[in-house]
């Protein structure tokens, strides 16, 4: 699916992120340790900056000179799931319109090296992949309704 078509009107750095007409969540599977989680995260928030670069605000300039790269404007939840929860959504959202995913499946935590990871994929059925963390990027509303009440993770 297609990242979610941005006006300059969506694009609010003014606006508190809870009332940004974009919504971007990312669900961890919470039976995985620490290190795990801020692994999956960390990369999907990179693949999601990539997928949607308009999702960064501009650079920040301390009072010193210094600039510090721009954050997501729209700011990202951290919700957790079972990997069941975690399936089921992934497959709920590709079947929405205007809702960018990016997932890790779990194999791309037990490979050393990339291509065995895209082999991996490409061999697997979409039913038989079981994720890390699943990003979704999309209308506040559709979004809402995807995640439910899932919990943040802690």
């Amino acid at each position: 699916m297609p990242a979610p078509e941005l006006t300059t009107d969506d694009i609010r750095s003014d606006l508190s992120t809870r009332h940004a007409k974009l919504k971007w969540v990312i669900v961890i599977d919470d039976a995985l340790p620490a290190g795990r989680q801020a692994n999956a995260a960390a990369c999907i928030a990179a693949a999601m900056g990539r997928q949607h670069p308009a999702l960064l605000g501009a650079d920040a300039e301390d009072a010193d000179g210094f600039l510090h790269p721009g954050l997501p404007w729209a700011g990202c939840s951290v919700l957790a799931a079972d990997s069941a929860t975690l399936h089921a959504l992934r497959t709920k959202a590709a079947g929405k319109e205007d809702v960018l995913i990016v997932d890790m499946p779990d194999n791309a935590q037990r490979v050393r090296v990339y291509d065995h990871y895209l082999e991996h994929v490409a061999g697997a059925k979409a039913t038989d992949l079981v994720y890390c963390a699943v990003s979704l990027l999309g209308p506040r509303s559709r979004i809402d309704k995807l995640v439910g009440k899932l919990p943040l993770l802690r």
